[in-house]
C-alpha cells in the first residue's frame, strides 16, 4: 500500500511540475508599486516618480492624479517633488496647422517602474518607452500611423533651439536657477523649426519666453523615433556631457535594465522575508520612496549652487539639495544613517556648503534645487548632525556644523517660513523661554511672521526645545560645557507653555497668560497655525520626543500619561468630517485625534514604551500599518513628502524606530516580517529574526539580542553598529510583563 502511494505522490508531483512554468524569482525593486497612494485621502497623492536613487533626473506623468484620464504631455525633468516638468515632450501626427507647444493625450497600458515607464498614447496611436540614467534618459517612440510625425519641445519659460537633430535650451526657475537641456534624435528630420502662434516657422531656429516650443518633422510614414538627452543646473555644453558619457547607445530596453540593477542594489540593502507578498510591496515601495531625496546634483565635479548663484568643485564629495528637512529628520536621515552612511555624510557636508554660501552662516531649514525656501517651523538640519555624530560618523567638520546650527536657531527669526533675522519674537523666546500667542482677533504685528503661516507658538516653542536639546549634545561632544549646559536648559523650554491644569501645551500671551477660551481640537483657525501648525494640540502634545520621561512627570506619572495617550487616539473629532477637514486639512489618517497621515505623529505609538506598556505600542504599531498603508491606489494616508511618513513605515515593518534622532537609540515596536536583514554601510549584517511572527502573533513574549536576554523595548546603536541579531518570540497575546520595568525604559534628556 505504502508503495502505491509514493507511486501516486510522485506522479503527482511530476504532473504538477510539468504544468506549472517556471516562475523567475522576484527581486526587490519587482516588489515596487509606484502606484501606491497616488489617489490622495485628501490632500496630495504621492506621485509615481521614475528615478535611480537620490539622481538628479526625476520624472513623473504630468497629471493632478490617477484618476486623471490624460496626461500633459511626457516629461523631460521634474525640478521639484511636487512641481511640474520644466521641459515637455509632445510626439504628435496630425497636420501641421495643428500643432501647438503640449499635447493633451488620453492613453492607456501604462506601466511604471522604478526605472521604467511605458505608455500607449489612445489617439495618438503611439507607444511610449521611457528609461532614466542619473542626469540622462531616452524615450523610444513608435509612430502607427501613416501621418505626419512630428516631435515638439516646449521649455515653458526659457528659451529653446533646433539645428537639424539636436535641439537644446533651458527654463528659468525660481531664484536665478536655470536647467538646461540638450537632446539628441537619432534619426535626422526632414525639416525643423520654432512654433509662433501654433505655426511652424522654419526660418527660425530659436525662440525665447513663455511656452518656448520648437519641432521637428520626420515624415508622412509610421516609424520610431529614438531620442536621448541630458540635463544640467550649469549649462547646456554640461547637458551635452552629461547625455555623452550616460548614453553611449541608443537604447531604452539596455538602460532600464541597468537602472533595474541600481536599483535592486539600493533595495537590497535590506532584505525582508514574508508569506505575504503585499507586505513585501508595502516595504519596497516605502524604501524606493525614501530615495527620492535629497538629490545629487554634482556633474562631472561640479555643480550649481542657488544658495548663492554660483558653480563651485565638488572636491570630490557630491552635492545633495531638495531635502525637506521638517520631514525627513524624523526617519529617513536615520534610516541612511544606517545603510548608506557615505550620501548621509555628504548630505551634511551640503548642508555646511549652503550655509557658508549663503553668507549668514545659517543652517538651511528647507533646502531644494532653487535655494532655502525656509518652509515648515522649527531648525530641525541640527537633528541630522546630532543623530549622525552620535551614530559614528566623523566625515564631515563638527566644529562648523555646529556653529552653522547655532547661528541658525540664534540668528535666524524662529518665526514660521520666514528667512529674516532674528526679531523681537526671537528676543521674547531666548528671554522667557516661549513664543507668546496673539489672542483671537489681535492684529500681528511681528514683521517677520508669515501673513498665512502665523506665528505657530506651540509648535515653535515645542521644536526649538528640541532642537536646543541636539545644539546640547554636539556642543557636549565639542567639549563646550557651558554651551551644552545652557541648551540643555533650554530644551526644558516646552515646560514653559504646559498647562498643568488641562496637561496640554497651551499656549500664553506675552504677559504669560494662557489664551482663554480655549479648545484643544479647533482653536487655531486653518491649520491650527494662530497655535500649532498643521496638526491641532492633541498631536502636539506629545512633541517633546528628547525628554519622554519629564513628560511623563509633569502630567503626573505613567498612569495618567498612557491614560492620555489612549484617549488620543478615542477622542472623538468633535464635528463632522466635512468641517474638521475644512479646518484641519493635513490632520488627516485619523485614529481619535491621532493623524497618521503627519509626520509629527509618527513617534506618538512608540510612547507607551516609556511608561512600562510596550504592549501598546506593539499592538497600535500593528494596528496603524495594516489600516493606513496598503498595496493599493489610496495606500498612502496623507502627504508623503520624499521619504518622511514612508521611512516610518519601512523602520516600524522591521520591527524598531529612531523616536529620538540625536539620541543613539531605538524604540522596538512590532515587527511585520519572519525575517529581516539589514546590510550595513560598512557591510556588517544587522538581523531581525520574529519567531512565529503573523498577523495574530503581533505581541513579543520573549526576546534576545546578540545572544543575550533583552527584556527592555529599546537598544542602542552600538549594539547593531558592527552587525547583531535580534531574536523576537510572538504571539497573540500580550505578555504585559516583557519589557515593562520602568527601570529599563528608553533614555529621555538628562535632569536639569
Amino acid at each position: 500500500m505504502r508503495n502505491i502511494q509514493n507511486f501516486l505522490l510522485g506522479a503527482l508531483a511530476l504532473l504538477v511540475s510539468c504544468s506549472t512554468p517556471n516562475v523567475t524569482e522576484k527581486t526587490p525593486v519587482d516588489y515596487v508599486n509606484p502606484y501606491m497612494g497616488n489617489i490622495s485621502h485628501l490632500l496630495v497623492p504621492t506621485f509615481p516618480t521614475i528615478h535611480l536613487p537620490n539622481s538628479m533626473l526625476r520624472v513623473y506623468p504630468e497629471r493632478p492624479d490617477y484618476t486623471s484620464d490624460q496626461i500633459k504631455g511626457l516629461p523631460l525633468i521634474v525640478t521639484s517633488h511636487r512641481g511640474s516638468s520644466a521641459f515637455n515632450l509632445s510626439p504628435y501626427q496630425g497636420r501641421e496647422e495643428t500643432l501647438r507647444p503640449v499635447v493633451n493625450y488620453t492613453y492607456d497600458n501604462e506601466v511604471i517602474k522604478p526605472y521604467y515607464y511605458r505608455v500607449y498614447l489612445d489617439e495618438q496611436n503611439t507607444d511610449i518607452k521611457y528609461a532614466p540614467s542619473y542626469q540622462s534618459a531616452q524615450y523610444e517612440i513608435s509612430y502607427e500611423k501613416d501621418a505626419p510625425v512630428y516631435l515638439i519641445l516646449n521649455s515653458k519659460n526659457g528659451a529653446m533651439r533646433v539645428n537639424d537633430n539636436t535641439v537644446s535650451g533651458y527654463q528659468q526657475l525660481e531664484n536665478n536657477t536655470r536647467v538646461y537641456l540638450y537632446l539628441e534624435t537619432e534619426n535626422k528630420p526632414e525639416k525643423t523649426g520654432v512654433l509662433q502662434d501654433n505655426k511652424l516657422n522654419t526660418e527660425l531656429d530659436t525662440i525665447r519666453g513663455n511656452n518656448a516650443c520648437v519641432a521637428l518633422y520626420f515624415g508622412d510614414k509610421a516609424q520610431v523615433q529614438k531620442i536621448r538627452y541630458g540635463i544640467s543646473f550649469i549649462s547646456e555644453e554640461q547637458a551635452k556631457s552629461n547625455m555623452e558619457r550616460e548614453q553611449k547607445f541608443y537604447d531604452v530596453n539596455a538602460l532600464a535594465e541597468a537602472g533595474k540593477k541600481v536599483w535592486n542594489d539600493a533595495l537590497g540593502k535590506i532584505e525582508v522575508q514574508s508569506p505575504d507578498e503585499n507586505e513585501k510591496t508595502i516595504f519596497y515601495t516605502s524604501l524606493y520612496r525614501c530615495y527620492e531625496r535629497p538629490v545629487n546634483i554634482s556633474e562631472d565635479g561640479r555643480y550649481f549652487s542657488a544658495f548663492d548663484g554660483k558653480v563651485h568643485e565638488d572636491g570630490g564629495n557630491a552635492f545633495y539639495t531638495d531635502d525637506w528637512i521638517w520631514d525627513t529628520y524624523r526617519a529617513t536621515h536615520p534610516l541612511r544613517v544606517l545603510i548608506d552612511t557615505l550620501t548621509e555624510t555628504n548630505v551634511i557636508r551640503s548642508y555646511i556648503l549652503m550655509a557658508e554660501q549663503m553668507g549668514d552662516m545659517w543652517m538651511p531649514t528647507f533646502p531644494e534645487i532653487t535655494g532655502d525656501s525656509r518652509r515648515m517651523n522649527s531648525n530641525h538640519a541640527v537633528a541630522t548632525v546630532a543623530d549622525a555624530y552620535a551614530k559614528g560618523l566623523r566625515g564631515f567638520d563638527l566644529e562648523k556644523a555646529y556653529l552653522v546650527c547655532k547661528k541658525g536657531i540664534e540668528e535666524k527669526t524662529l518665526a514660521p517660513w520666514s528667512g529674516k533675522p532674528a526679531g523681537w519674537l526671537d528676543d521674547f523666546y531666548k528671554k522667557n523661554g516661549y513664543i507668546p500667542a496673539l489672542a483671537p482677533g489681535e492684529k500681528e504685528t511681528v514683521p517677520e511672521v508669515h501673513h498665512f503661516e502665523k506665528r505657530q507658538p506651540i509648535a515653535v516653542t515645542l521644536g526649538t526645545s528640541y532642537d536646543q536639546w541636539c545644539l546640547s549634545q554636539i556642543a557636549e561632544d565639542l567639549g563646550k560645557k557651558d554651551d551644552a549646559e545652557h541648551y540643555l536648559k533650554c530644551s526644558y523650554n516646552y515646560r514653559n507653555v504646559y498647562n498643568p491644569e488641562t496637561q496640554f501645551f497651551h499656549p500664553k500671551d506675552k504677559n504669560g497668560k494662557f489664551i482663554e477660551p480655549f479648545d484643544y481640537r479647533f482653536s487655531g483657525g486653518q491649520g491650527a497655525r494662530e497655535y500649532y501648525g498643521e496638526n491641532n494640540a492633541w498631536v502636539y502634545r506629545w512633541d517633546v520626543p528628547h525628554n519622554v520621561g519629564d513628560l511623563i512627570a509633569i502630567m503626573g506619572g505613567v498612569d495618567r500619561f498612557i491614560e492620555n495617550l489612549n484617549q488620543t487616539f478615542r477622542e472623538p473629532l468633535g464635528r463632522g468630517k466635512y468641517s474638521f477637514y475644512a479646518q484641519l486639512p493635513d490632520h488627516t489618517g485619523n485614529v481619535g485625534q491621532f493623524s497618521m497621515a503627519n509626520e509629527p505623529s509618527l513617534h506618538i505609538p512608540y510612547l507607551y514604551n516609556y511608561a512600562g506598556q510596550p504592549w501598546m505600542t506593539q499592538k497600535r504599531i500593528r494596528t496603524l500599518l495594516k489600516e493606513w498603508f496598503r498595496n493599493d491606489l489610496m495606500g498612502v494616508p496623507g502627504d508623503e513628502d520624499g521619504g518622511g511618513m514612508s521611512a516610518f513605515v519601512a523602520f516600524s515593518s522591521m520591527g524598531f524606530y529612531p523616536v529620538t534622532p540625536g539620541s543613539p537609540t531605538y524604540n522596538i515596536g512590532s515587527p511585520m516580517f519572519p525575517y529581516v536583514k539589514m546590510t550595513l554601510s560598512n557591510g556588517k549584517i544587522f538581523e531581525i529574526i520574529a519567531e512565529n511572527c503573523s498577523d495574530e502573533n503581533k505581541y513579543i513574549q520573549s526576546a534576545t539580542l546578540n545572544g543575550k536576554e533583552l527584556n527592555q523595548p529599546w537598544f542602542n546603536h552600538s549594539d547593531i553598529a558592527n552587525g547583531g541579531k535580534l531574536v523576537l518570540k510572538m504571539g497573540d497575546k500580550a505578555n504585559k510583563a516583557w519589557g515593562s520595568d520602568l527601570k529599563n525604559v528608553p533614555p529621555s534628556a538628562k535632569s536639569l
